[in-house]
């Protein structure tokens, strides 16, 4: 069950990479990015106080985790990410991303006292060497700024940071409840970063590109992913971060299929090393899948 999980997870977030090149047709990363986070809070306080009425509200004590959750795991994370894009490429991107589950299982070790196996590290490192066979070609022909690594790697740390944040805070709310306060707040605090970073460069055009984009990023991505991230961190936070090295082995796939990208002999080889990495730290349960089936 939890390998289904991992797997669907890693899936719908890897779409939110075209989502996005198709809604930057029509308008500037951080816009988006606000406009998202934005909608997707609206529609999930509405749905969890008007429509449903059984989620409770946020105790007293409970408003500074998830003000603090809603400014990593938003605000810096993903503002950063949506902001180093106009400097770096997304190869070099996801290369980062691999970063963060070494950051998490660092930060837990230190701040959780959890003990990260030999094994996780050695799947760790062949599932990064993998991507890292994958990315290069892309990496080695582009030109790289180093203000866009520096707000990426602020990225990836304030993720890292937030998921070892989460399992140790232990919130007594529902998923959807954390969620929800969690992208509100965090798009509250986008919108004046939002305004000084493109003031000068700000442009939105209302068609279907943008519609559809907003759809599927508020939809699936800031509402139904990201309850599945929540599920998974609840249960390990090195294991579900682990499940990032998917991400862009799936992100060439749905590439390939929307943007008609190649996939290349370099994309294959990576694709194995993942998948053994991911076999070697634990994420991939052979018993369970043959359960499943």
């Amino acid at each position: 069950m939890k390998t289904a999980v991992g797997l669907f997870f890693t899936f719908l977030w890897s779409s939110a990479a075209i989502a996005t090149k198709f809604g930057l047709y029509s308008t500037t990363p951080m816009l988006l990015a606000t406009s998202r986070f934005l909608i997707a809070g609206i529609l999930l306080f509405l749905f969890v106080y008007l429509i449903s009425k059984k989620y409770p509200w946020p105790k007293k004590k409970e408003w500074k985790t998830l003000f603090v959750l809603g400014l990593l795991n938003t605000t810096i994370y993903l503002g950063a990410s949506f902001w180093a894009l106009n400097y770096v490429s997304a190869g070099l991107f996801n290369l980062f991303v691999t970063t963060n589950p070494f950051i998490v299982a660092f930060l837990s070790y230190i701040w959780l006292k959890r003990k990260v196996a030999l094994q996780e590290w050695i799947g760790m490192i062949v599932a990064a060497v993998g991507l890292l066979i994958a990315i290069w070609p892309s990496i080695s022909h582009s030109e790289v700024k180093g203000i866009g690594l520096l707000i990426l790697g602020v990225g990836m740390i304030s993720m890292a940071i937030g998921s070892v944040y989460f399992k140790k805070a232990n919130l007594n709310l529902p998923n959807i409840v954390i969620n929800t306060w969690q992208v509100l707040i965090g798009g509250v605090v986008l919108i004046p970063i939002t305004f000084i970073l493109e003031k000068d460069t700000y442009f939105l055009n209302l068609n279907y590109y943008l519609v559809g984009s907003l759809i599927w990023l508020v939809l699936v991505i800031s509402i139904a992913t990201m309850l599945l991230w929540f599920y998974l961190l609840k249960q390990d936070a090195v294991r579900a971060n682990n499940w990032l090295f998917l991400t862009p082995i799936f992100g060439y796939v749905l590439a390939a299929i929307f943007l008609n990208e190649t996939i290349t002999f370099y994309d294959i080889i990576a694709t194995v090393l993942v998948l053994s990495g991911l076999l070697l730290s634990g994420n991939i349960a052979i018993k369970s899948i043959k359960k499943f089936n």
